[in-house]
């Protein structure tokens, strides 16, 4: 018997920008005991009044395809693509992480956040804000060096993902 491996998916749509089309997606993962990781959403043409969410969730692919399947039948949902399964894609998210810390460890984090190439947006004696953009392993490996540096607070956008190349989620 073969097993399969579950991992990581990003799963992007296209949905009419309309009261209640979040909670329908949200409630037939939850409804099926599915995870979601990170979920973003945002309009992206206001005038055919469309919004795109991107959804990371983990699961066998068949599950996976189970899920794409479900949220097809949507009302509220026009384009629905596993970006993991159909090849090249960027996904990036962003974080705000608060540092209190003096001395040493003061000067490590700002070290540090140099090499991530995170942007200090807010400073004081003795706290920072830095802003940091790129994978979700690049920001979660920035977070673990500040914990011991003096983390206090992180926010998290959740993944943006888009097709490399001529390929959009259109034309799939």
């Amino acid at each position: 018997m073969q097993h399969e491996i579950s991992g990581s998916a990003v799963i992007s749509l296209l949905v009419d920008n309309e009261s209640g089309a979040l909670a329908r997606i949200v409630e037939l993962f939850s409804g099926r005991g599915y995870n979601i990781q990170s979920l973003t959403v945002a309009p992206v043409d206001e005038i055919g009044a469309i919004s795109r969410v991107n959804i990371v969730t983990t699961g066998t692919p068949s599950a996976i395809g189970q899920v794409k399947v479900q949220i097809e039948r949507l009302v509220p949902v026009s384009r629905v693509v596993n970006l993991s399964a159909q090849g090249p894609h960027v996904a990036r998210e962003m974080a705000l992480v608060k540092v209190v810390s003096s001395g040493e460890p003061r000067t490590e984090a700002l070290r540090i956040a140099e090499a991530f190439r995170a942007r200090a947006v807010d400073t004081t004696a003795t706290s920072f804000v830095f802003e940091l953009t790129g994978s979700t392993d690049k920001l979660d490996s920035f977070i673990e060096l500040m914990r011991p540096l003096g983390l206090v607070e992180v926010s998290r956008t959740g993944v943006a993902s888009i097709c490399r190349g001529p390929q959009t989620i259109q034309n799939f």
